[in-house]
């Protein structure tokens, strides 16, 4: 079962500690804040896969926080507010949140709802990155071909894994034990450097594509195909 990173964000401690419970019960990975610039320091920090935002934060409140994080941001966020006008409701909807839920709630809702945004994103992830196309690097997740430069390049499966995982989420930062955990899986107690050994075998058999993958010093690997154009 996949394991996915959540933010909730709010300033009220109850709120974050329930919501925390509920969500590593059910193998979320969770992580806090409790203003909105703390918020934005940990997106970039983190690039969660969902945010649970409360819209009455300090220094910041969770409109401008879905304002500075839209459009270049597609992170799905679920708001938390106690507005409960339809034009409050409008208006987040508007900003780029994918669902808006009112208080008091319940924590199991809060749950599910998130957990159909994420099957909702995730549905049309599938849809839109089957074929990967960066220029003279092209990959096919159903046919698992990668054709560089029109010629097809030979990778094994979990060279292919990795690639597909770095390329689907380009210019995000990867650390190797996250590599490991979803090219691997949790079940894998290897040797960490395995990533590097196979991050190696990789850039060799993609050649000039192979630069696309920058190491992250004392961090990981990110892709990114622009940095040197």
């Amino acid at each position: 079962m996949q394991q996915y990173e959540i933010l909730i964000i709010d300033d009220d401690d109850h709120i974050l500690e329930i919501l925390t419970e509920y969500f590593e019960y059910e193998n979320f990975s969770v992580e806090t804040a409790s203003t909105g610039r703390e918020a934005l320091e940990k997106i970039d920090d983190l690039n969660p896969d969902l945010i649970v935002l409360d819209i009455m934060l300090p220094e910041m409140d969770g409109w401008e926080v879905c304002q500075q994080l839209r459009p270049s941001n597609q992170i799905p966020i679920i708001i938390l507010s106690a507005k409960t006008k339809d034009s409050d409701r409008i208006m987040g909807l508007e900003l780029g949140a994918d669902d808006y839920v009112t208080k008091p709630f319940s924590p199991r809702e809060i749950v599910a709802r998130a957990k159909a945004v994420l099957r909702r994103i995730s549905r049309e992830n599938d849809r839109e990155k089957e074929m990967i196309d960066f220029d003279t690097l092209k990959i096919n997740k159903n046919q698992r071909i990668v054709i560089v430069e029109d010629e097809e390049v030979d990778l094994t499966p979990k060279e292919f894994d990795l690639l597909w995982t770095l390329a689907s989420f380009p210019l995000r930062v990867f650390e190797r034990e996250k590599l490991l955990e979803k090219v691997w899986g949790y079940d894998y107690f290897g040797d960490i450097r395995t990533v590097d050994t196979h991050i190696k075998s990789l850039r060799k058999k993609l050649g000039k594509a192979g630069e696309c993958i920058k190491t992250v010093w004392g961090v990981g690997y990110k892709f990114d195909c622009e940095e040197d154009g």
